[in-house]
This record gives C-alpha cells, structure tokens and sequence, in this order.
C-alpha cells in the first residue's frame, strides 16, 4: 500500500511545516527547494490507516555534508543545510508492521548575499537595575526605549561594535540574532558570546570578575522575523544544582527623589519572600534605575542561578571580592578566547528539561542571572560585547564539558 500522497501545499499550512517555495511530486520522489541557512521543517503527507505509525528520517546523500538533521523519530524532521546542492532525506514508515519509504529530494538554493558571523540586529534590550544603567549604553534627555535599543545596536552589533553593553541586576536582558539561521553543528559548540569576564591576581584563577548570564535561543518558527517563539534555556554547569531557582520573578521599584541613604537605594522584592535594596555606589553617581520606564517598578523573571560572590579578605578594614567562575553555558562568565564563553545549541532544553532537538537558531536571549550585592562593587550585572556563529569563523570547538 502507498501512504504517501504529495508535500504538502505550503499555502495551505503554516510556513514552519513545509518552509518550501516549490514542490513537485513526480511520483516515485518528492521534490522540494529552500534556501540554505534556513531552519525548514519538512513532512510528507501521510494516508495511515493504523494508530501504531512509527517515523525514522535518514539522510541518504548530501553535497559535503553541511547539514543538521534532527527531529528524526517525527512525522516532521528538521533540517538546515548550509551548503547548496541535492540533499536526499529517506522516511521510513512503520504502520502496525507494514513498513514503506519514501524519498525528499531537497534543492538547497544558494544564499543571495554575503553573510555576516557578527550579531546582526537587537530584538530588544530591556536592563534591570543597575550601577551602570542609562550608561552602557548612555542615556540622553528624552531618549524612548527605541533609542535606547538602537543605541545598543551601535554598541555590539557587527564587527565594529565597541560595547559592552550592561543588563543591569537580575532579569535585565538582551535579545539580539544573526542574517541567517545558526545551524546547531552535532558535536561542536556553535554561538561565542563576548563579555568582559576576567580573572583576579596573577590571571590563571579560575574566577575574578564572572558575571554570568543565562543563555535562551529559539528559532523563527512562524517565519514573522520576530522573536515571539517558544524560547529553549541552555542547561548549563548550574541548571541542575539544587540552589538554582527556575521562573524566578524579581520587581524593583523606583527610588524616592529624597533617598540619601545609598545603601537603601533601590527596593526590591521577589517571588520566594525575599526582599532587599540596591545600593549605589561612590563610582556611578547617574540615576540606576532606567530613565526611559514610565512606571514606578519594573518586574524581571527567568533562572536565578546561586550567589558566585565571595568576599575573601581578611579583616574588616577592606574588600576582596572574587566573582567566580561557574562550568560552562553561560555568557560573560569566561574569558573571551576561552571556550566555555562558546556555547552548543545542543544543550537547550525545554521548560520540562527535555532537549529540544534544535537543528538551529535564529534568536537569542541573554539575561542577568545572579541577584546578589558585592559590597563597594555593587551588584553582579551580565555585560554582553558581541557574538558571532562560530562556523562561520571556521573556529572549531568540542562541545564536550572539562
């Protein structure tokens, strides 16, 4: 028995199911194009007469095989190819033990310009409270939230970006992708996010001045060039400890004009019970709350990671204070040439903790991830520099975890 009908009709599906300009069915094969560095979700339509169906995708040849296939055991595989040419996908059928395959050809089209390895466009930029808020970037009178996420642009966006950029306390964030789909290379990490990490002492402690930031990515699924999809958290070295917190949620209230004491500067309270104050420092006189926010608090949620500040003097009589470093999956939490402030696509996970299974991303998310105050330093805030796509840079680095 034939279950296999014809691709189906992108017009009639929303794009992420097919994401195909052209399809033909010749009969013994089905024929699809799209353009490299493009996330595609591919099905073939299925007349199943059983409940008990099976799906096994399988690439049977590729041009030099640049491509990622995942999603295999589904109805619905998901493939990005990154070089043009012929690409062969065979699905095999299991229904209720009668077993039938069938061929995609893929025509991968090349790709019309030129394309960048550097951040591309910022999404949106909302910072948290912080010492160096309406100053990385500045603020100027009147400036809206547009401005201020144009301004971020200039700061880290393509290789002249001369950041960083600050996200403020816990909960601040940037959203910021690439002109293509970064394709999630199996076995290799595939984004570096720069920031401004860098050890203490003789430069070879492991820890020093690490601000970690979650890491979120996602892929366009609806085809809007927005970043309004499902978003996949990067399960780094923490994601499991027992003292980080999920869907933490954090609400910093506007300071009174009259405040003077700095170390009750900003209120804050949180979703577990706690609450506190920010605190202003003698470095950074400017305002901390953002200038361009009308309302008189702003709430933040996301992971909230444990405390990596530690103040190792002595005695009373000064500060040392040591940001430490944590494993891996985490932006600004490494130095820039070191590997772990590259990341896999391969680790993100869904809100259950699954994997997600991404064959690539089109979007990612950064936020501050530690709710903590570090004496005369402040607080921990995630300062971002820049990123590019690894692959594009040929810069080959193993996904595997020291």
């Amino acid at each position: 028995m034939n279950y296999f009908k014809k691709l189906i009709n992108t017009t009639l599906l929303l794009p992420l199911i097919v994401a195909c300009t052209d399809s033909t069915d010749t009969g013994g094969s089905t024929y699809a194009n799209i353009p490299s560095h493009t996330f595609s979700q591919l099905t073939l339509g299925l007349d199943l007469t059983g409940d008990n169906v099976s799906y096994a995708w399988s690439m049977e040849s590729a041009p030099d095989q640049k491509y990622t296939l995942t999603n295999k055991t589904s109805e619905v595989v998901n493939l990005i190819a990154t070089t043009s040419g012929t690409y062969e996908l065979l699905l095999t059928v299991n229904n209720n033990g009668e077993v039938t395959k069938s061929t995609l050809v893929v025509n991968v089209t090349p790709t019309q310009s030129q394309l960048s390895q550097y951040i591309s466009k910022i999404y949106d930029f909302a910072p948290a409270v912080g010492q160096f808020t309406n100053e990385m970037p500045e603020y100027e009178d009147g400036d809206s939230k547009e401005d201020i996420r144009l301004k971020a642009e200039e700061y880290i966006v393509g290789k002249d970006g001369y950041g960083p950029i600050s996200l403020g306390g816990f909960g601040g964030y940037v959203v910021f992708g690439f002109d293509h789909t970064v394709r999630n290379v199996i076995g290799e990490r595939d984004i570096r996010i720069n920031g401004n990490s860098f050890y203490a002492g003789d430069a070879t402690q492991p820890g020093g001045s690490c601000e970690p930031g979650v890491i979120l990515v996602s892929y366009d699924a609806n085809k809007n060039g927005k970043a309004d999809d499902e978003w996949y958290e990067i399960a780094g070295s923490e994601h499991s400890n027992k003292n980080t917190i999920k869907n933490y949620e954090i609400t910093y209230f506007r300071p009174e004009s009259d405040n003077t004491d700095p170390s009750k500067y900003i209120r804050w309270e949180d979703n577990q019970g706690g609450s506190g104050y920010k605190s202003k420092n003698l470095y950074n006189r400017q305002s901390y709350y953002p200038k361009w926010i009308k309302e008189d608090k702003i709430t933040f949620k996301g992971t909230l990671l444990p405390n990596n500040g530690e103040n190792q003097s002595e005695d009373d009589t000064y500060e040392y204070w040591i940001l430490n470093l944590y494993g891996y999956g985490y932006a600004d939490n490494d130095l820039n040439s070191a590997d772990n402030s590259a990341f896999d696509i391969s680790w993100a996970v869904n809100s259950k903790g699954e994997a997600a299974d991404l064959a690539g991303v089109d979007f990612v998310k950064v936020h501050t991830s530690i709710n903590q105050e570090c004496g005369s330093i402040g607080e921990i805030s995630t300062e971002i520099q820049g990123a590019y796509d690894l692959h594009l840079t040929q810069e080959v680095i193993e996904s595997r975890v020291l």
